[in-house]
């Protein structure tokens, strides 16, 4: 019998084929969802696309490199129906019966929170079709202690992450799992114990440090400086960083009608992208932000200003790098961030 530690976590490690059949029994209860990959299905010929799926078996899953798409997807993806209508009527969308056990590396996990914080706790409102999703959560954290040249976690101290129901580290052979929510350690019953804590990633490729705005003037003069006309000419507002973004939240709804009857259709909630132009385009024709480096400075800001100073608590962006990695023009938001550092000390006239 296992020995349950003095915190009363347990510790195990199992064989892949005991995995598969562990998921086997969870999958009566759980969607298993993790990154997966898809040969064939990249953007460039003969590459892969790794995002998030439903899986069955602990080989379905990739962890020997990091997601295209973000975890964020499970609970908010790029489309889904909101509710189906009539003339007379609406029916909500159903969501998944069953609980959710999602695959998150820390990163993600602490884009959730700030999902979280956008969807649920948001000036008292709360996104039911996000809610429904979210409350049925349990996380399992993959061990990320190497990371890969995009990444700037250490950066952004999103490199730990606690609060898990499990982790995992996948070996050759096997895998070591920390369990630490009791609903789920029936599940490792018999298993050989394992004394396994994860360990973490402690210093990236690529670090930044996220420049302080000491004051409204400061930020009034950054905003027009001329930095951000760089991405004028290189920027060409795709929105593929938002898209592949862990914590990014904008979305848009369209009413479909259906060809049969005018009078029937859906609602459909789209991922939508400030970098996109026309996004910011309201009633009359009125826009804010008319230049790709005008969108570029809202994103950047966003991220890295106003998300904390409007909450108190951390920067909205996790340093997942996925933003990096999905640019077809090859613009950095850690090269971005620090041209904006530099900026802020021309302003101040600490520059050295």
């Amino acid at each position: 019998m296992n020995r349950r530690r003095d915190n009363g976590q347990m510790g195990y490690k199992v064989s892949y084929e005991q995995a598969d059949k562990i998921f086997e029994k969870l999958s009566e209860t759980y969607e298993i969802w993790a990154p997966k990959r898809f040969k064939g299905k990249g953007r460039y010929s003969q590459t892969d696309l790794i995002r998030y799926d439903r899986v069955c078996r602990a080989e379905d899953i990739e962890y020997r490199e990091k997601s295209d798409m973000p975890a964020k997807e499970v609970l908010s993806p790029i489309t889904q129906s909101l509710f189906y209508f009539t003339e007379d009527e609406y029916i909500e969308s159903k969501a998944t019966s069953k609980k959710l056990l999602i695959f998150m590396r820390p990163c993600d996990i602490h884009a959730q929170h700030h999902q979280e914080r956008i969807y649920l706790g948001n000036g008292g409102f709360e996104d039911l079709y996000y809610k429904r999703m979210n409350e049925k959560v349990k996380i399992v954290m993959m061990e990320c202690t190497e990371g890969w040249d995009t990444c700037f976690c250490v950066s952004m101290g999103t490199n730990k992450a606690d609060g898990y129901a499990a982790a995992v580290r996948f070996g050759d052979g096997e895998l070591l799992f920390d369990v630490e929510d009791q609903d789920l350690a029936p599940y490792f019953e018999k298993m050989e114990e394992n004394g396994f804590k994860p360990d973490y990633i402690e210093e990236n490729e690529i670090s930044l440090t996220v420049p302080e705005i000491p004051d409204k003037d400061v930020l009034t003069k950054l905003k027009s400086h001329p930095m951000w006309q760089e991405y004028n000419g290189r920027c060409i507002s795709c929105g593929a960083c938002t898209v592949a973004c862990s914590t990014c939240t904008c979305f848009t709804t369209t009413d479909i009608i259906y060809n049969e009857n005018s009078n029937v259709g859906e609602r459909k909630r789209t991922t939508a992208s400030c970098q996109v132009e026309g996004f910011d385009q309201m009633a009359g024709g009125m826009a804010f932000r008319h230049t790709a480096g005008d969108r570029m400075r809202y994103k950047v800001l966003h991220k890295f200003h106003d998300y904390k100073a409007r909450f108190k608590d951390y920067h909205m962006c996790v340093g997942c790098g996925r933003c990096i990695d999905r640019c077809p023009e090859f613009i950095s938001i850690v090269a971005t961030v620090n041209k904006m550092a530099k900026a802020i000390d021309e302003i101040t006239g600490t520059e050295s």
